[in-house]
């Protein structure tokens, strides 16, 4: 059922989406292989972006985004399978990719949440992808993009510096796209970052005691139904049973410290209010600032809840199918 906090979530969607919109110049897992940010320098954006480690789809060959022709601009779309918006804009994403593809390094990158190797290959066949696909299989390259919600464009001089970056599929990036391809030399946009003192502070409550973590997202029960039903069903059932799951571990994990994550993708405090007052939350929840606990503890699927020892992590729980195993998995660390 479509209720008043899926729609005020929809709106927050659009919201998010004109606010973030244009940044202008002034069935196996894939996962084998608030505004205190920093601008970071140019140059050092640029060298992390090209470094950062990702994958190739589909052998899952180890690729960085160095290994793209240095002497061309760089077209970056952040994707998921499940994301409605994103498969709306695969058409005219190969559209630019058979009219720049000469230009421009186009490249289309998955997120890697919650994907499977079928999934990520249907999208592929469906829209008859001709541009490399690869896979941001950490998070790190997102985190360094800021990406706040997918679908999320991001063009690069040759440089490796942004110069553009837009959650639309529009003439506006059309008219970018083209003028990069022309050899326009367009100024570099420094994104907003966590510095690493931020990152840092955000790390710090998890590096000491014993602590259960609870990761999920605010519309993973409601935006995942049709796309994803079965993971749709699980978060429902996960988080209906959080409460439960939590008073019977206190018993056999007294002194651990429950915190609850949600993701930061398409998501406000306005949303996490609502998320914790439907299914009646008594732990304490926060917003993942900028993807940095995703990245940091590698969470690359909800729900997921894990067991840290100062500050290291010692279970991993994703099947929660029985209550009393998951208890006991963790009584075991």
């Amino acid at each position: 059922m479509f209720t008043v906090r899926h729609f005020a979530a929809w709106l927050l969607l659009a919201a998010s989406f004109g606010a973030l919109a244009v940044n202008q110049p002034a069935d196996t897992k894939v996962s084998d292989p608030s505004s205190a940010h920093t601008n970071v320098s140019d140059k050092a954006t640029a060298q992390s972006w090209r470094h950062i480690q990702l994958s190739q789809f589909p052998l899952l060959k180890p690729v960085t985004l160095a290994s793209l022709d240095p002497q061309k601009p760089t077209y970056i779309k952040l994707w998921a399978s499940w994301c409605k918006p994103c498969l709306e804009q695969m058409p005219h994403f190969e559209q630019l990719q058979q009219q720049f593809g000469d230009k421009v390094n186009i490249v289309a990158v998955n997120i890697n949440i919650n994907e499977s190797r079928t999934d990520i290959s249907n999208v592929i066949a469906r829209f008859k992808l001709s541009m490399p696909v690869l896979l941001d299989q950490q998070g790190q390259l997102a985190s360094a993009l800021g990406l706040q919600g997918t679908p999320y464009s991001v063009l690069l001089n040759p440089q490796g510096q942004q110069v553009y970056s837009s959650h639309e599929s529009d003439s506006a990036l059309d008219g970018m796209v083209k003028r990069l391809a022309a050899g326009q030399n367009l100024p570099p946009v420094a994104p907003q970052l966590l510095s690493s003192a931020e990152k840092a502070a955000l790390l710090a409550p998890f590096a000491k005691g014993e602590q259960l973590v609870f990761f999920s997202a605010t519309w993973c029960d409601w935006y995942l139904a049709d796309s994803r039903p079965a993971m749709s069903q699980q978060c429902k059932t996960v988080q209906s049973q959080l409460n439960s799951l939590q008073q019977n571990l206190q018993k056999t994990l007294p002194q651990a410290r429950w915190t609850g994550v949600v993701n930061h993708l398409w998501t406000d405090d306005k949303a996490l209010k609502d998320f914790s007052q439907q299914y009646q939350l008594t732990m304490p929840f926060q917003i993942d600032k900028a993807g940095a606990l995703f990245e940091h503890f590698e969470v690359r699927s909800i729900p997921l809840l894990l067991k840290l020892r100062d500050g290291k992590v010692v279970a991993r729980i994703s099947d929660f199918s029985s209550l009393a195993q998951v208890q006991q998995q963790l009584a075991g660390h």
